[in-house]
């Protein structure tokens, strides 16, 4: 890099998330000193480039030994030519000094770079300090009020690291001009918080802080629900798919909210599914199932048919009823019926209304626990039509 003209710096979330010890999942590098087009050719010698994102100065580089792919950028330029998150003009820079660069910025604990040629720490904001003492700090609150977006992020970055913001800082996210963003930017960074955050009373009270509920959760603002969340954390963590542990976060957070004012949220949000999962169903079904008993086997099969045990039991911190569910095997769904059209059909029962009435009361008798097996509910269906069992003469 540096025998062509460049100088290349780890940047941004990598270099902090490493410096505090946590598992650092992606890697950002950014190259002072040569342009796109022959920073591609320098990178081609080592790998493979996808210059998907060539336009902003960005380049998707990969190499045999690594796994996955690496940002490499060069600096760029920011400039507010709109409004919202949208309205910002990127420009790629390569001969941007480093205090240009650092100064975009959003906080000083994602200003702190890597020297990769002199193998050195590079800290012109001030972030280790801010790091050591747990402080979330604007770089510059002129460049930090020109992506509104980053009111939402201060909020996310308390939920996951702890940080309190200073008091500069949270003034900056009340000047922030939130009605801009659109609804998939807002719920990007809402979604990130639920799902990776673990400090949510400080969070929520940060939000608060900040004015952040007040402006885009309105209905919902009042809501402190940090102890609950932090209460369920764990089993967040350890749920599958991403989609479900999204979905028990929302529940914990709207578990006090009106059903209205969850709907509200759940569309100011446009949150509908996640990697698949249908989490507004899902989450709606379990806040109306929220009184739901499971004190008995019974109790938790009828819960089945009408929300996801494990997110009513994990929300409710209803350790028996989850685990009686988990015994039965209905944490996440309802048991298969025990009797069917097809049983039916071979003892002669016409389709129909009088077929779906039978069928209906077996599966009331299955969920209150009368038929066990699908002997039982054969045996059952025979006494109710009259039919003959199979070795019968």
């Amino acid at each position: 890099m540096e025998s062509a003209g460049g100088r290349a710096f780890l940047v941004g979330g990598g270099v902090r998330d490493h410096l505090m010890g946590r598992e650092v999942k992606d890697w950002d590098v950014e190259v002072f000193g040569l342009s796109v087009d022959p920073l591609r050719t320098v990178l081609l010698r080592r790998g493979r480039v996808n210059a998907v994102g060539r336009a902003f100065g960005v380049l998707k580089w990969r190499v045999s030994e690594l796994e996955g792919e690496i940002d490499v950028s060069i600096p760029r330029r920011d400039s507010k030519v709109g409004p919202g998150h949208r309205g910002i003009a990127v420009e790629g820079d390569p001969d941007m000094t480093l205090d240009e660069a650092t100064r975009r910025r959003d906080l000083t604990i994602n200003a702190i770079l890597w020297d990769l040629s002199g193998d050195v720490l590079v800290d012109p904001r001030g972030g280790c300090a801010d790091l050591d003492a747990g402080i979330l700090r604007a770089v510059d609150p002129v460049t930090f009020l020109e992506d509104p977006l980053r009111a939402l992020r201060v909020v996310q970055f308390v939920a996951r690291l702890g940080f309190t913001p200073d008091d500069e800082l949270l003034a900056c996210c009340r000047r922030a001009e939130l009605a801009e963003l659109p609804a998939e930017r807002v719920s990007g960074e809402w979604e990130k918080l639920l799902s990776r955050g673990r400090h949510f009373s400080r969070a929520f009270q940060a939000a608060a802080d900040a004015e952040v509920l007040q402006r885009v959760f309105p209905e919902v603002c009042h809501l402190r629900p940090g102890a609950l969340l932090e209460g369920i954390v764990d089993a967040r963590d350890a749920a599958s798919p991403a989609g479900r542990r999204l979905a028990l976060m929302a529940l914990g957070w709207l578990r006090e909210a009106t059903p209205a004012a969850v709907v509200a949220t759940l569309d100011r949000l446009g949150l509908y599914t996640f990697g698949g999962y249908r989490v507004r169903e899902q989450l709606l079904a379990a806040h109306s199932a929220l009184g739901h008993p499971t004190d008995t086997d019974a109790a938790v099969r009828w819960l089945s048919t009408a929300a996801e045990p494990w997110l009513v039991c994990t929300v409710r911190q209803d350790a028996a009823g989850a685990a009686r569910a988990a015994g039965l095997g209905l944490s996440h769904g309802p048991p298969p019926r025990l009797l069917q059209g097809r049983h039916l059909v071979s003892l002669g029962v016409p389709g129909g209304r009088a077929m779906g009435e039978l069928l209906d009361e077996a599966w009331r008798a299955q969920l209150d626990g009368t038929l066990a097996t699908e002997a039982d509910a054969l045996t059952w269906a025979r006494e109710r039509t009259g039919a003959r069992s199979p070795s019968g003469s």
